[in-house]
Protein backbone atom coordinates (compact mmCIF):
# COMPACT_ATOMS: atom_id res chain seq x y z
CA UNK A 1 0.00 0.00 0.00
CA UNK A 2 1.65 3.50 -0.88
CA UNK A 3 0.65 6.31 1.67
CA UNK A 4 -0.04 9.43 0.86
CA UNK A 5 0.61 12.72 2.38
CA UNK A 6 -2.67 14.15 3.90
CA UNK A 7 -2.00 17.65 2.61
CA UNK A 8 -1.66 17.02 -0.58
CA UNK A 9 -4.76 15.30 -0.81
CA UNK A 10 -7.64 17.01 1.53
CA UNK A 11 -9.13 20.57 2.08
CA UNK A 12 -7.52 22.31 4.86
CA UNK A 13 -10.46 22.51 7.32
CA UNK A 14 -10.59 18.74 6.89
CA UNK A 15 -7.27 18.36 7.03
CA UNK A 16 -6.89 20.73 10.87
CA UNK A 17 -10.01 18.88 12.13
CA UNK A 18 -8.31 15.45 11.43
CA UNK A 19 -5.40 16.45 13.15
CA UNK A 20 -6.95 17.09 16.44
CA UNK A 21 -7.66 13.52 16.67
CA UNK A 22 -4.38 11.93 15.15
CA UNK A 23 -1.52 14.51 14.35
CA UNK A 24 0.70 12.48 13.59
CA UNK A 25 -0.11 9.52 13.26
CA UNK A 26 -0.82 7.29 10.16
CA UNK A 27 -4.30 6.25 9.80
CA UNK A 28 -5.92 3.87 7.22
CA UNK A 29 -9.57 5.41 5.52
CA UNK A 30 -11.30 2.25 4.04
CA UNK A 31 -13.02 2.13 0.60
CA UNK A 32 -16.86 3.23 0.61
CA UNK A 33 -17.91 0.44 -1.53
CA UNK A 34 -19.39 -2.83 0.26
CA UNK A 35 -16.80 -5.85 1.28
CA UNK A 36 -16.84 -8.69 -0.59
CA UNK A 37 -18.23 -12.25 0.23
CA UNK A 38 -16.13 -15.02 1.16
CA UNK A 39 -14.17 -16.71 -1.58
CA UNK A 40 -15.37 -13.90 -4.49
CA UNK A 41 -11.88 -12.11 -4.46
CA UNK A 42 -9.58 -15.94 -4.76
CA UNK A 43 -12.32 -17.44 -6.99
CA UNK A 44 -12.72 -20.13 -4.35
CA UNK A 45 -16.49 -19.63 -3.68
CA UNK A 46 -16.97 -20.48 -7.08
CA UNK A 47 -14.78 -23.00 -7.26
CA UNK A 48 -16.81 -25.06 -4.49
CA UNK A 49 -20.11 -23.95 -5.96
CA UNK A 50 -19.23 -26.26 -9.03
CA UNK A 51 -17.75 -28.84 -6.78
CA UNK A 52 -20.72 -28.92 -5.07
CA UNK A 53 -23.43 -28.87 -8.39
CA UNK A 54 -21.23 -31.73 -9.44
CA UNK A 55 -21.61 -34.00 -6.78
CA UNK A 56 -25.23 -33.08 -6.91
CA UNK A 57 -25.75 -33.97 -10.43
CA UNK A 58 -23.28 -37.68 -10.05
CA UNK A 59 -26.02 -38.22 -7.14
CA UNK A 60 -29.05 -37.52 -8.88
CA UNK A 61 -28.09 -38.74 -11.97
CA UNK A 62 -25.52 -41.40 -11.91
CA UNK A 63 -26.91 -42.85 -8.57
CA UNK A 64 -23.37 -42.81 -6.87
CA UNK A 65 -23.58 -43.33 -3.48
CA UNK A 66 -22.89 -40.57 -0.86
CA UNK A 67 -20.15 -43.21 0.53
CA UNK A 68 -18.48 -43.25 -2.37
CA UNK A 69 -18.79 -39.43 -3.21
CA UNK A 70 -17.56 -38.55 0.22
CA UNK A 71 -14.41 -41.47 -0.98
CA UNK A 72 -13.91 -39.69 -4.22
CA UNK A 73 -13.88 -36.16 -3.17
CA UNK A 74 -12.58 -36.56 0.08
CA UNK A 75 -15.11 -35.28 2.63
CA UNK A 76 -17.15 -36.98 4.89
CA UNK A 77 -20.41 -38.54 4.84
CA UNK A 78 -22.16 -35.44 6.99
CA UNK A 79 -20.48 -33.25 4.63
CA UNK A 80 -22.08 -35.09 1.51
CA UNK A 81 -25.01 -34.89 3.12
CA UNK A 82 -25.71 -31.16 3.94
CA UNK A 83 -24.62 -30.61 0.05
CA UNK A 84 -27.35 -33.06 -1.27
CA UNK A 85 -30.08 -31.75 1.06
CA UNK A 86 -29.68 -28.42 1.06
Amino acid sequence: MKYLNASDILPDELLKEIQKYTQGKAIYIPKDNERKKWGEGSGARSYYERRNEEIRMKFTKNNVPIEQLANDYCLSVQTIRKILYK
